[in-house]
């Protein structure tokens, strides 16, 4: 049974499970609804073979409007209004239906500390299982093809899904490397698109050695395709980030390449 939740005063239609798992209500609890603008928003649960259980999330869009689904994975704060508003801006700009799966569970971190914390203890084997979940919920919806994009830490778990979860059509990664006891990304297949700042400083998952390793690891993939921003540290689509590296014109320019990739790789 499903009940809806009028929330004011934006008019957000929230949908939920009555018998969601006490996590989805967790969830549900810390959504700020002033700042979630006046779309149709779904508080999601789906299946996932993740030792926790099925996943919440935070569904938009509109499956008779469109049959491209991307999933956005948060960075290592957990969901914040931050990614919920990236997310409902990548659906706009590019007409998809997204869904951002919440790795954490009703969790997130609003200092390093605290994310360090969250993004150490996750269980990363388990965080693609919620990626191939978030998949077959989108595939399931209506949708016929589904990519996934993610940022720092989602970036990496996207490179992840590109080589593990058969259900994504395509990845746009933003600066993060998944480490290679998780995945292979030579053994890619599908199209990916990856996103680095060029002055990104964290050496061994994003830095500009790392992006151009990742590029020569993936140079007999086809359909790879590397951007380096100038200027550009970590998070630099990130407007409310505590490294203060956001950039809007890197970040539009950013964000228009994939949405035109994701809209070219998802027909």
């Amino acid at each position: 049974m499903f009940f809806l939740i009028f929330v004011f005063p934006t008019p957000m239609i929230i949908v939920v499970a009555r018998s969601a798992s006490k996590g989805v209500h967790k969830f549900l609890s810390a959504l700020n609804p002033v700042l979630i603008q006046a779309q149709k928003m779904s508080v999601i649960q789906f299946k996932s073979e993740n030792a926790q259980g099925d996943c919440p999330g935070i569904l938009h869009g509109d499956v008779s409007k469109t049959k491209k689904g991307v999933i956005v994975l948060q960075e290592w704060w957990g969901i914040n209004d931050q990614i919920k508003d990236e997310a409902k801006d990548i659906g706009e700009r590019g007409n998809f239906v997204t869904l951002v799966p919440d790795l954490y569970r009703g969790k997130s971190a609003i200092d390093k500390e605290g994310a360090g914390h969250l993004m150490s203890t996750l269980d990363w084997q388990g965080a693609v299982k919620d990626i191939q979940g978030a998949a077959r919920y989108l595939l399931g919806l209506g949708c016929t093809k589904v990519g996934v994009t993610g940022f720092c830490m989602g970036g990496a778990l996207s490179l992840a899904g590109a080589a593990l979860v058969p259900e994504i059509s395509a990845a746009a990664p933003f600066y993060g490397i998944p480490s290679p006891d998780l995945c292979d990304v030579s053994t890619i297949k599908i199209p990916v698109q990856a996103h680095f700042g060029e002055k990104d400083d964290i050496k061994g998952f994003s830095s500009k050695e790392d992006a151009l390793a990742l590029k020569e690891k993936m140079k007999d993939i086809p359909n790879f395709e590397l951007f380096l921003y100038p200027d550009c540290g970590h998070a630099f689509t990130n407007k409310t980030g505590l490294l203060q590296n956001y950039n809007e014109k890197a970040c539009n320019e950013a964000l228009t390449r994939m949405t035109e990739f994701m809209n070219k790789f998802l027909a």
